[in-house]
C-alpha cells in the first residue's frame, strides 16, 4: 500500500464510524418501536400452559388500550426455588407462585416487594385456587381412593420436594390435615405423614418434574399434584393411561401474585406489571385460568365451569395450621417436622 492509499484509508475511517454510529441509532429507535416494553414473570412449575394463553391475551388488550406493544417472557419451576431466585438477583416485574410465604420472603429480603402486597389485589391477592388430587394409572391397580390408601405397604407415591415445591408442600398439609380433620393429634398427623412419605421413592424438585416421573419414567403408583396439572395429563397425555381420583378432603391452594417493586420502578415498568396482574381478575383471564382447570374466584365463571370441577370438601390452611406462615416456620424450615420425618425414615431404611 502507498503512502497516498494509507492517508486516504485513515481520512475515511472516521466517516465510515460516524455512518455506523447513524445506522445504530436509527436502528435502534426502529427497534424500541418495536418492543416499547417487557415484563418477566417468574412462576411456578405447573402453570407453564396457562400463561401461555394469558400473555398473549393481556399483549392484546394493552396494546388495544395503550398503543404500547409488550413482550413477556416466562420463568417456571419449583415456587420456593424460583423465589429463591428473585432473591438472588432474577429481575422478574411480577411474581405468580403457589404460596404466600413464597412472596413473603421477597418482602423480608430486601423490600423487593412490598409488605402489603397481599392487600393490593382481591382475594388476598391470590387469583385463584387449587387443591390436591390423585392421578393412577388406569384401572388403578392399586385400588387408590383416599389419603389412607397412600401409606399402606407396597403404594408407591410421586411427591415433588415440599423444601422446594409449593405443590410438595401443599401435599405434605393435605396428608396433616386430613389425619387431623379425622380425629387425629399432632402426634398421629406426624405418624402418619412420616408413613406417607416412607413411600416416597424419589423427590423431584418441583411437580412438573414428580410429572415427568410419574407419566414418562413409569414409577410410582400415584402421583399426588394439584388438580389442574391432573387435568392437562388426563387430556394430553391420554386418558386411556390414567384416571384422576379425588380424595374425600382435601386442601385449598390460594396462588398469590405480586408486582415486583424494586425491579418495576427501576426498570419503569409498573404500569405494564400492574395492568398484567389486574387482567388475571377481569373476565376474560377468569376464563382462561378455568380453562385450565385453576379454581376461578369469579362465581360466574366458576359456574360457566361447573362440570369440570367435582365438588370437592376443602379446608384451608388456616383452620389446621394458623397460617401457611406458621405452617412453614414449624415443618418445613431447617430442623422442623418435614426434616425430622425424613430423618427418621432414613434412619429406618437401614
Amino acid at each position: 500500500m502507498t503512502p497516498n492509499q494509507r492517508a486516504s484509508q485513515r481520512r475515511a475511517i472516521p466517516v465510515l464510524i460516524a455512518r455506523l454510529s447513524l445506522g445504530l441509532l436509527l436502528a435502534g429507535g426502529s427497534l424500541a418501536a418495536l418492543a416499547d416494553a417487557t415484563l418477566l414473570n417468574v412462576s411456578y412449575d405447573v402453570t407453564r400452559e396457562l400463561y401461555k394463553d394469558i400473555n398473549p391475551a393481556f399483549i392484546k388488550v394493552w396494546q388495544a388500550k395503550t398503543g404500547e406493544k409488550l413482550t413477556i417472557n416466562q420463568s417456571h419451576g419449583g415456587s420456593s426455588k424460583q423465589a429463591m431466585s428473585v432473591a438472588a438477583g432474577l429481575e422478574a416485574d411480577v411474581v405468580t407462585m403457589n404460596q404466600s410465604t413464597d412472596i413473603d420472603i421477597l418482602a423480608e429480603r430486601g423490600g423487593l416487594v412490598a409488605k402489603d402486597w397481599r392487600k393490593r389485589l382481591p382475594y388476598g391477592a391470590a387469583p385463584y385456587t387449587s387443591t390436591s388430587v390423585f392421578l393412577v394409572r388406569k384401572g388403578n391397580p392399586k385400588n387408590i381412593k383416599d389419603w389412607n390408601d397412600l401409606v399402606k405397604p407396597g403404594v408407591a407415591v410421586i411427591v415433588p420436594n415440599p423444601k422446594t415445591s409449593g405443590n410438595g408442600r401443599y401435599t405434605y398439609l393435605a396428608a396433616w390435615g386430613y389425619a387431623i380433620k379425622n380425629g387425629g393429634k399432632d402426634e398421629q398427623a406426624k405418624d402418619f405423614v412420616k408413613r406417607l412419605f416412607a413411600n416416597v421413592p424419589i423427590l423431584d424438585g418441583g411437580g412438573r418434574g414428580a410429572t415427568t416421573t410419574f407419566t414418562q419414567r413409569g414409577i410410582g403408583d400415584v402421583l399426588v399434584t394439584f388438580e389442574n396439572e391432573a387435568a392437562l395429563i388426563d387430556k394430553e397425555v391420554g386418558g386411556d393411561q390414567f384416571d384422576i381420583v379425588y380424595p374425600s378432603l382435601s386442601i385449598e391452594a390460594e396462588a398469590p401474585v405480586a408486582v415486583v417493586d424494586k425491579v418495576v420502578d427501576k426498570r419503569g415498568t409498573r404500569k405494564q406489571a400492574q395492568a398484567y396482574l389486574e387482567f388475571l381478575y377481569s373476565a376474560e383471564g377468569q376464563e382462561l385460568i378455568a380453562k385450565h382447570h385453576f379454581r376461578p374466584r369469579d362465581e360466574a365463571v366458576l359456574k360457566r365451569h361447573a362440570g369440570d370441577f367435582k365438588p370437592l370438601k376443602l379446608f384451608s390452611v388456616e383452620s389446621v395450621f394458623g397460617s401457611l406462615d406458621k405452617a412453614q416456620k414449624v415443618h418445613f424450615d431447617d430442623s422442623g417436622v418435614y426434616d425430622q420425618i425424613i430423618i427418621a425414615n432414613v434412619k429406618e431404611r437401614r
